[in-house]
């Protein structure tokens, strides 16, 4: 019949034991048997028994199985590269607003923000970090524009007033004692502009940390007296006592804590009235040495006191003066060249006291 199997098909047969290990596969058209053979042997007579099992069902179950896996392993496949696309471009769109934002920023675009609080909270961070780094470079760039302008100006006054009394004094014949006049006026102008560049180049050693510093241990109110010996002269023609008070040993550049004292000095002449007094406080502390020069004069105004170490920059008090603004700067650099600290404390009508302050020689040095 149509299910019957020739014999030829069925393996060797075997012992019982063994038969189970000895099945094969047979296909017969869109049929699929499995098929063994096995020996037995009941009354002294041996019978081979041939027996097929129909697998055609467990097949198709096998194949639409597969089918169905491979179905849903495709859709799970898409479906996470779907989710996956999606959720990255969710998670770069922050990124790709920072870029644009960024691409955005300039020299005259500094004010750009990137607005850290519309960001993810595990990026508000980068967020806060690259706000933090444009307002720094909002302040430079502000800064900067405001050094180049107030160069362009002290640098200026004096080549105008220099080219103005040349002009004037070839407008007509003069005599020796006018040229000389003339001649004399010109230089002091170059002297003004000599020191600002000095000044400026010395700012800028410092702040490249180019400048070389020697520093000893020397006795610093015989130094202090030795530069208010200096100005004394000075403060004799406007009526200005200079005392000193305090002594110690002190760690530093001589020649630079000269000019630093110095010019506070210098500043303090400039701005202290007739009769006035200037005091210059020496004070040995466990960590530092602080040197502070008191005035009398006309005193800062409460806004003008964190920006008058910045360079060229002078209060309206001393607009009228002809200091170029780098007196402080100037201190102050020599102060931070050596580790230390300048701080200013003023009350309008009633002086000023800026006091710096020389770390100790370090331990074993």
């Amino acid at each position: 019949m149509d299910r019957s199997l020739p014999p030829e098909i069925f393996p060797s047969p075997q012992k019982s034991a063994s038969a189970v290990r000895n099945v094969k596969d047979y296909r017969r058209g869109a049929k699929l048997f499995s098929v063994v053979a096995l020996n037995e042997e009941s009354g002294g007579q041996a019978y081979t028994l041939q027996v097929a099992q129909d697998r055609s069902s467990d097949e198709r179950v096998e194949r639409n199985f597969a089918v169905l896996f491979i179905i849903v392993l495709s859709g799970s496949v898409l479906a996470s590269g779907f989710i996956a696309v999606t959720v990255t471009k969710r998670g770069l769109r922050p990124l790709g607003e920072m870029t644009r934002s960024l691409g955005r920023i300039g020299p005259t675009h500094l004010k750009e923000r990137v607005a850290p609080a519309d960001w993810p909270r595990e990026l508000q961070p980068l967020a806060i970090a690259f706000d933090d780094m444009l307002k720094r470079l909002d302040d430079s760039f502000t800064r900067l524009s405001q050094f180049s302008a107030d160069l362009a100006h002290e640098l200026r006054t004096p080549v105008a007033n220099m080219l103005g009394e040349a002009q004037v004094a070839l407008t007509r014949e003069r005599t020796a004692a006018e040229y000389r006049e003339t001649l004399e006026s010109t230089i002091a102008e170059c002297e003004r502009l000599s020191r600002i560049v000095d000044n400026l180049l010395f700012v800028a050693r410092v702040d490249a940390s180019r400048e070389p510093i020697a520093r000893k241990r020397f006795d610093a109110r015989a130094a202090v007296e030795k530069i208010a010996a200096f100005y004394q002269t000075i403060a004799d023609d406007r009526h200005v006592t200079i005392s000193c008070t305090g002594d110690g040993q002190i760690y530093a550049d001589p020649d630079l804590f000269e000019r630093a004292v110095g010019n506070l000095l210098d500043n303090a002449l400039r701005f202290t009235p007739e009769n006035g007094s200037i005091q210059i406080t020496l004070s040995d502390h466990d960590a530092d040495f602080e040197v502070a020069v008191s005035d009398t004069g006309c005193g800062i105004a409460p806004e003008h006191l964190p920006r008058v170490f910045d360079r060229f920059y002078r209060a309206e008090s001393s607009r009228g003066s002809d200091g170029a603004g780098l007196g402080l700067a100037l201190v102050k650099s020599i102060v931070d060249l050596h580790g230390g600290s300048a701080t200013i404390q003023s009350q309008v009508g009633h002086g000023t006291t800026v006091t710096l302050q020389f770390p100790k020689q370090p331990v074993g040095t």
